[in-house]
């Protein structure tokens, strides 16, 4: 790989966290843009969902046609026009996306805005494929960790602002009243997009004209025919179910709905296990797939972001009711906000793992940062004019989750099984009561999914050798569970007619991330491997 290592790219690596600051803005914007389009559109809370089906359905389908762009031609597709032209690419398709947000908005129909979110998806699929790797090129590859760990923190102040800009410009205020909420124009959405399509274009523009180091892979594809044929069996069976699910009938109700959704979750799962246990067989023509770890690994990558997305997608419903407070659009940014921060409490608490310091100043660091985190948190919805001494209990929930750090040790398994057994526990909680005790409960799942991506990521490829390359793009390939575990919570709340029992769907997901930290540290074991002393440097 080419890198700069003799040189300061300072400035590119500061363009470079903006564009990795946009990817959670939008992410963590749709929490309040969901409850807001429901309202707005008359929809159900499955219909609602689909903002989120598009928006990492589009991950999936850029990082499929990638893969099969490159098996096809031979070469793979970015190493050949380098990263630095992939970023610039991936941005220009994203302002493709945001300038059809307006006529989109405009004709007031909600598939066009579906289409238009895919499209910005699109582009940011490119733009994360091609950004990792070039962020670790801007300096010393020593440190090329340590880079990754500032844009994930970027990412996370991201999500964490999103929910309330997005309500300062669809209300004109961060705190609305009912009537305020009610008479809000859909079309107070062109403000935003105007905006994004114009900063993406400048920072596609910085990016052209700055000199950068051309940074491509050494790596080709690895020719896989029969793992190409087990993703698009994948592809197909969710094209044919949206096909059928567009096409029936509107008297088929929400039962269809919901038994579609589960089809298509089982399809996924069957066709991946089915393809390990075929490569396990004989493991020509499969590549990467045939490591048990890897399979277990998509599938916990593909639950991770699920719930990780269903979570707070379904927030904005679950606040409406009595029972939780009663709360409308306008009034929920601050929560969203809390629970997307959360990502940030437990990520800047695991850049400190990455610094050479003593143990000391590290278990000092471990217990402080989070809770200057927090306060990051508290102070920007404070200077938006919202009261968040509700938020203060929150103390309590970051405390535990230091202690479940502490006892982990950075080791990856045992962190994600103490994360996972803590998710369900969560999770239960706020099943189990209501209010504030509830709330807090569900927006935790934050804090818990905050630092799960390095450890499910590291146990995943480890072992798998020169199919290391391939396997890191299939596990990106599963972003695809926040297109279909939203909806499908969002469906089952459309069956139930209760959102609040909906939220069995993330203790499920819990329970497998848990499974998946017990089980992996046995096959790791047995194929010889030091499970206590994998990497997780660097985060999603």
């Amino acid at each position: 790989m080419t890198t700069a290592s003799n040189k300061s790219y300072a400035s590119a690596l500061y363009s470079l966290t903006m564009v990795f600051f946009f990817w959670g803005f939008l992410a963590g914007a749709n929490g309040v843009f969901i409850p807001f389009c429901k309202s707005h559109f008359d929809l159900t809370q499955f219909e609602s969902q689909l903002i989120d089906s598009s928006f990492y359905g589009a991950y999936y389908i850029g990082s499929l046609l990638l893969y099969l762009y490159s098996s096809r031609v031979g070469y793979d597709f970015l190493n050949r026009i380098g990263y630095k032209k992939g970023i610039i690419y991936g941005l220009l398709i994203s302002v493709i996306g945001a300038v059809c947000m307006i006529p989109a908005v405009n004709s007031s129909q909600y598939i066009f805005i579906l289409m238009a979110f895919f499209v910005i998806a699109l582009g940011f699929s490119l733009q994360q494929t091609a950004a990792n790797p070039f962020a670790v090129a801007l300096g010393d590859p020593a440190t090329g960790a340590h880079r990754l760990s500032l844009a994930g923190g970027i990412n996370s102040f991201g999500t964490t602002i999103g929910p309330i800009i997005i309500t300062l410009i669809l209300f004109g205020t961060v705190v609305a009243t009912p009537e305020q909420v009610a008479n809000a124009p859909i079309s107070s959405i062109n403000i935003l997009y105007i905006i994004l399509a114009g900063v993406f274009l400048l920072v596609a523009a910085f990016f052209a004209i700055k000199d950068m180091p051309r940074v491509t892979s050494d790596e080709e594809p690895e020719h896989s025919s029969k793992l190409t044929r087990a993703l698009l069996a994948i592809t197909v069976s969710l094209l044919a179910l949206i096909i059928i699910g567009f096409t029936l009938p509107e008297h088929f109700g929400h039962n269809s709905t919901l038994a579609l959704l589960i089809i298509a979750l089982l399809s996924v799962v069957i066709i991946l296990f089915f393809s390990n246990s075929a490569a396990q067989k004989d493991g020509s023509g499969w590549g990467a797939m045939k490591y048990p770890q890897l399979t277990l690994g998509m599938l916990a990558i593909f639950v991770y972001v699920g719930v990780e997305v269903t979570i707070q997608s379904n927030l904005g419903a679950l606040l409406k009711t009595p029972e939780f407070g009663g709360y409308d659009e306008s009034q929920i940014s601050h929560f969203i906000s809390l629970y997307w921060g959360s990502l940030m409490i437990g990520r800047w608490m695991g850049a400190v793992t990455v610094f050479k310091m003593s143990k000391r100043m590290r278990m000092l660091l471990s217990v402080a940062v989070p809770y200057l985190a927090f306060g990051v948190i508290l102070a920007v919805n404070r200077i938006s004019g919202r009261d968040v001494s509700d938020l203060y209990i929150y103390a309590v929930c970051i405390a535990v989750m230091i202690g479940a750090n502490f006892w982990a040790q950075a080791k990856p398994a045992k962190l994600l099984m103490a994360l996972g057994i803590l998710g369900v526990v969560a999770m239960l909680i706020g099943l189990y009561t209501d209010g504030e005790i509830g709330i807090f409960a569900f927006i935790s799942g934050g804090l818990v999914c905050s630092i799960m991506w390095p450890s499910i990521f590291a146990l995943s490829i480890t072992g798998l050798g020169k199919y290391t390359s391939q396997g890191s793009a299939l596990l990106i390939m599963m972003i695809l569970g926040g297109a279909i575990i939203p909806p499908l919570q969002g469906s089952i709340a459309d069956v139930l007619h209760d959102i609040h029992l909906s939220y069995w769907v993330p203790v499920v997901c819990f329970a497998y991330l848990a499974f998946f930290a017990w089980k992996v540290s046995d096959i790791l074991k047995k194929q010889g491997h030091d499970i206590e002393n994998i990497n997780t440097e660097g985060g999603h």
